[in-house]
């Protein structure tokens, strides 16, 4: 029996299979080059390595569920001057997800918020992290369908459980029946467990009434803003207090004010 035949049970046996992909080439490269032994072994596990390597980021990409293929490569940060290049270069080193802290892309339809989000999560996933990229409306709309078969539970960890999730376009329509309570389920169940990048072309002020109930809307916003940087021209006065920490204690008021209780909005 040929030595490569006797090979290929025992690489099956301990997962090493993908080894047969480079093991003729390395061996007549280790002839040519009379490489040692152990150079030989060297390189014929180090391809291994980068296919799984491979295979893992190919899945990462693929459970992100991004829209197309948007990196940095070749963005253009002139197009839009208000864009803080140096801030979202340092967002796309990716330190702010293993700080479990969040961040909020606030600006005017067509500024880039929705590149630059699945940009920064394009390299969340070659840092080795599970991404998930929705838009805020598909989101709500399955933790809505999934009520109608019990798998609420179920559906709620696909949102919760990775380490970056990014949420498109938050407030681009109202919230109805159920949505403000599935949006603060998530907001909770991740505070402090996971990062969360959320994109809108509302002002941080504009957030609380999308909830409906005051007191739910200042909790979501506290564990919002807790851990959090905002990039954007429209991050007003008030904001920028807030997330200071300067006058936390006036969010509640704020929200009070601002957020008529909505009926029918379970506690």
């Amino acid at each position: 029996m040929h030595p490569t035949e006797d090979l290929i049970p025992i690489l099956k046996k301990l997962r090493l299979s993908g080894v047969l992909e480079s093991l003729d080439l390395r061996r007549r490269q280790a002839v040519d080059d009379s490489l040692s032994f152990d150079e030989f072994l060297y390189r014929l596990l180090y391809d291994e390595v980068e296919r799984r390597d491979g295979k893992q980021m190919a899945s990462r990409l693929r459970r992100a569920n991004f829209e197309g293929s948007k990196t940095f490569d070749g963005f253009d940060f002139n197009f839009n001057p208000k864009i803080q290049k140096h801030r979202i270069i340092d967002l796309a080193t990716c330190n702010f997800v293993s700080r479990r802290e969040n961040v909020l892309l606030i600006g005017k339809t067509g500024v880039g918020k929705s590149h630059v989000a699945q940009a920064i999560g394009h390299r969340a996933c070659i840092s080795g992290h599970h991404v998930l990229y929705t838009s805020a409306h598909d989101m709500l709309t399955q933790l809505r369908a999934s009520r109608a078969d019990d798998s609420l539970d179920r559906r709620m960890l696909r949102f919760v459980s990775p380490d970056l999730l990014i949420i498109d376009d938050l407030g681009i329509r109202p919230l109805r029946h159920d949505e403000p309570i599935d949006l603060y389920e998530v907001i909770r169940q991740r505070y402090e467990h996971g990062s969360t990048i959320i994109t809108s072309n509302r002002t941080i002020e504009e957030w609380p009434p999308l909830f409906g109930d005051p007191l739910m809307a200042s909790a979501a916003m506290d564990r919002l803003l807790h851990h959090c940087q905002v990039q954007g021209h429209h991050l007003q006065q008030f904001g920028r207090q807030l997330l200071s920490g300067r006058r936390r204690g006036q969010l509640r008021a704020h929200v009070s004010a601002n957020v008529p209780r909505r009926q029918g909005v379970r506690r």
